[in-house]
């Protein structure tokens, strides 16, 4: 008997409403193994992730928009990197933008921390990929 894996804890923290009903809308269709928390910006997102330490209940996925009001994405990530020492858990966080912008690009390479760089409209074998590497 194959054992069925839990849910993949997923947070979205992205601004764009629009955007995340339709990722929502797409991870309901396709049944894909997660369950989903949504944040509009860093600022909320870093808030989060420190209660979430706390509780043991910390994201197993975060896809991070970059352009966003209060906290970018970027801020986000240098916020990450001092906590993440005391989190003790391997977060997957994929930045996922619009921008196609090389310096963007690059940039997101560049930290150690992200696990990929994802053009929106996300397609569903690319999140077929980020939670079968739950």
């Amino acid at each position: 008997m194959i054992a069925e894996r839990s849910p993949a804890n997923t947070w979205i923290v992205d601004d764009d409403s629009i955007y995340v009903y339709g990722l929502k809308k797409l991870i309901s269709i396709k049944e894909l193994n997660t369950q989903l928390s949504h944040f509009v910006n860093g600022e909320e997102a870093i808030y989060a992730l420190k209660k979430a330490n706390e509780d043991h209940n910390l994201p197993d996925v975060i896809l991070l928009d970059i352009n966003m009001p209060v906290m970018d994405g970027w801020e986000f990530m240098h916020e990450f990197a001092k906590i993440k020492p005391q989190t003790g858990k391997k977060i997957a966080i994929y930045i996922v933008s619009s921008s196609v912008d090389l310096n963007d690009i690059y940039r997101a390479k560049n930290i150690s921390e992200v696990s990929d760089y994802l053009f929106k409209p996300v397609r569903i074998n690319h999140l077929k990929e980020v939670f079968n590497n739950v």
